[in-house]
């Protein structure tokens, strides 16, 4: 019986030992990730949807909580004013979710542009939905305050051919970042106001 409560006395210092080291190497490299993912991942489609800004809007972001969830605003200025935001949202794909870098203009509420930032979609197929401009540019000027679907759905969007699933899930993080978007305009504006 004393070996036993030994056993378990040692198991317990070693996973507690364990998970305090393990929180501690997550906390110490999260800023790295995170600056890791905006530059590689993110950052891309940032760049690409938020094209002739004079900033940059990777560099000039802040941060919002939407209920639990904290998210992130990229700032693109055009003329001077920093009219348009970016920010991400996903919706349920073919192989899992696709992440979905989203741009409004706070003056007129329409999409400025979309770009596919993750996905674990069919090579060749689904995959297109991050590579095929014409796919991306089709949502350019839809409104942020209505639902965007596949033209199979009564939307306008045109489905990737072979890709269906797919392009519906890009609709659906369209239509997600819309929702976001309805929730948080208030607040993202006054963020902008207070911008130095």
């Amino acid at each position: 019986m004393r070996e036993m409560i030994k056993m378990v006395v040692v198991l317990t210092i070693l996973s507690s030992v364990s998970g305090g080291l393990l929180a501690a190497v997550r906390n110490g490299t999260k800023d790295r990730i995170e600056n890791q993912q905006l530059q590689l991942v993110k950052g891309p489609a940032i760049r690409a949807i938020l094209e002739g800004c004079t900033n940059d809007p990777v560099a000039d972001r802040f941060k919002l909580n939407d209920g639990t969830t904290e998210r992130s605003f990229f700032i693109g200025v055009f003329d001077g004013k920093p009219e348009t935001v970016a920010f991400e949202a996903s919706g349920k794909g073919y192989g899992g979710d696709v992440g979905l870098m989203v741009a409004v203009n706070l003056a007129d509420d329409k999409l400025v542009g979309v770009g596919v930032t993750t996905h674990s979609e069919t090579p060749g197929l689904g995959a297109k939905s991050k590579t095929d401009p014409l796919f991306a540019r089709q949502f350019k000027g839809i409104s942020a305050m209505e639902p965007v679907k596949v033209t199979n759905d009564g939307g306008v969007i045109n489905a990737l051919s072979g890709a269906t699933i797919t392009s519906r899930a890009v609709c659906a993080a369209a239509t997600e970042a819309g929702r976001i978007y309805q929730r948080l305009k208030p607040q993202i504006i006054d963020k902008l106001k207070n911008l130095p």
